[in-house]
């Protein structure tokens, strides 16, 4: 039997998180299956949060060189991946996009054949990237009377495509713009992805896991199948209330008494996102605390591997707000870690941390 400590140790082990590591940023993006990316510049803090001497430079570089993309994927929201990965994990997920482009926008699709939209797209996108606006009033010169808002979110569902550069581009701005991901990066997607590799990869990052935690991650349907399937090559574990939790065999699982320290996460850090249940990380009621009714993920302070408060950056100034008293030590310990964010964040420049 696992306790929520055991897991929490577990998670944070994969995460990264137990200790900084040196390793390549384009690795530790593929290590995480990703990073959830709707804002553009959290994926920045969530490497600082778990890799040594990591610089803004490095991730700006591999998305200016097409190595790292910003597309939809897991629970159809933006995420940051490898060039690679973008091609095997957008066609696994495709089928939950497609189920939910027909729930939520049946009646704007009425008579309109969604192929020869998604075709049309196409072609108008080899003449370039285009803002969703632009790409959505392109289409409706083809299909008159038809909203243009709605054409163009049909196309970004149906269609794999990139958020192109200057966007999340670390010290540049530019609007969000779409190219496909087979013009921009010169290959097609994957004809037949493995889902079992999906599962496995998860597990990797995020184990020991149940099949619904896989699938809040995901936001995909009937991975029990996949997993009973997986059995004889996984280690099979319950958790305190007596839950079926799958593993890799050779997956760490660290003592729960190891140490883990202070951690300053980044706004809509995956390890906050991923499980059905996520007491392994964030009790139900502080969950109340991180997640706003409009769906924004604050940036949250790990203590002992929990989540005990939450952080916010306005360009030199750091605030935090704990939900509970901390230890002096503690209190130390967070100072430290804020200001080694915004040394990243604002180098060279005066800080100021709040509330601790």
């Amino acid at each position: 039997m696992l306790s929520r400590r055991a897991l929490n140790r577990a998670t944070l082990d994969r995460q990264l998180l137990l200790r900084r590591h040196a390793m390549p940023a384009l690795q530790a993006v593929e290590h995480l299956v990703g990073l959830q990316a709707q804002a553009p510049f959290p994926p920045y803090f969530g490497l600082w949060s778990r890799l040594t001497g990591f610089q803004p430079a490095e991730l700006a570089r591999l998305l200016e060189e097409r190595e790292v993309v910003r597309i939809v994927l897991m629970r159809g929201t933006v995420h940051l991946v490898s060039a690679a990965d973008s091609l095997t994990l957008r066609p696994l997920t495709q089928p939950m996009l497609t189920r939910f482009l027909h729930s939520a926008y049946g009646k704007a699709i009425g008579s309109l054949d969604p192929d020869m939209i998604v075709a049309a797209g196409r072609e108008v996108l080899k003449e370039g990237p285009l803002t969703g606006a632009k790409l959505g009033v392109r289409l409706a010169e083809r299909f008159p009377g038809a909203d243009p808002a709605d054409l163009s979110q049909i196309m970004r569902i149906l269609e794999p495509l990139v958020q192109v550069p200057p966007r999340a581009v670390w010290g540049k701005a530019g609007q969000t713009a779409y190219a496909t991901v087979e013009s921009w990066l010169g290959r097609a997607p994957h004809p037949s992805p493995s889902l079992d590799d999906l599962v496995t990869r998860y597990l990797a990052a995020f184990g020991p896991a149940s099949a619904a935690d896989v699938q809040a991650w995901s936001g995909l349907t009937g991975l029990r199948e996949v997993l009973d399937r997986l059995r004889p090559r996984l280690v099979v574990l319950t958790d305190e209330r007596g839950k079926e939790l799958f593993d890799l065999p050779e997956a760490p699982r660290p003592d729960p008494d190891t140490p883990a320290p202070v951690r300053l996460l980044a706004p809509f850090d995956n390890v906050l996102l991923s499980h059905a249940d996520r007491t392994r990380v964030i009790s139900d009621e502080h969950r109340k605390r991180v997640i706003t009714i409009n769906g924004q993920v604050l940036g949250t302070v790990l203590i002992d591997g929990f989540v005990q408060g939450v952080w916010k950056r306005d360009k030199r100034v750091v605030t935090v707000e704990m939900f509970a008293p901390v230890t002096a030590g503690q209190a130390e310990e967070i100072r430290a870690e804020a200001a080694a964010l915004l040394a990243f964040a604002e180098p060279g420049k005066v800080h100021d941390i709040r509330g601790i």
